[in-house]
């Protein structure tokens, strides 16, 4: 199913139990900054337990592909040329990146304006996107990197983003042999 579908038929849902809950009471309060606090470090864990994986796996298959191009440029996407490696690390920072935008956003949010709804619907949201981040499908779950988990990972759709009109080009070459850092 799509994830933005499943993202607003949870949000959704989620608005309608929060409405059950009395912020307003400290041990509520507490209890849902708590869950929020434990699901955020879940996230972050979870991610630097696959980059930890994916550095010790080590594979080093070379991935070439043409980069997206950025919405609305009329310039083609790059050609990249990296390592298996390389492109989950990336993706995997990339997500990182995302729960602490997340997590500074809903902290300008309940902090300093006082919403307690988002905190308690944030503090769910994540663990569905855990599960559906592909890097940890690959390196935490153990499923084949095949289908919709082959590298390059194809992008979502967004809102204003224009139908695909061709394939991304990956290309799997032999090993490459690493280089040592001094």
């Amino acid at each position: 199913m799509n994830p933005a579908i499943t993202n607003l038929a949870l949000s959704l849902g989620l608005m309608q139990v929060a409405k059950k809950f009395d912020f307003e009471d400290p041990t509520v309060l507490m209890a849902v900054r708590v869950g929020y606090v434990a699901s955020q470090l879940l996230c972050v864990g979870a991610y630097y337990y696959a980059s930890v994986v994916i550095k010790r796996k080590n594979d080093v298959k070379v991935l070439k592909y043409v980069e997206p191009k950025a919405p609305m440029q009329q310039d083609p996407g790059a050609m990249i040329t990296t390592t298996n490696r390389d492109y989950d690390l990336g993706e995997t920072s990339k997500a990182v990146r995302g729960v602490l935008i997340g997590i500074a956003i809903m902290g300008v949010m309940h902090l300093y304006m006082k919403y307690t709804q988002p905190l308690f619907m944030q503090g769910i949201l994540p663990i569905k996107a855990l599960y559906e981040s592909k890097v940890l499908q690959i390196h935490i779950l153990g499923r084949p990197a095949t289908g919709d988990l082959k590298r390059p990972f194809e992008q979502p759709a967004g809102f204003m983003t224009p139908k695909k009109e061709e394939e991304p080009v990956a290309v799997a070459a032999a090993p490459v042999e690493s280089k040592k850092v001094k």
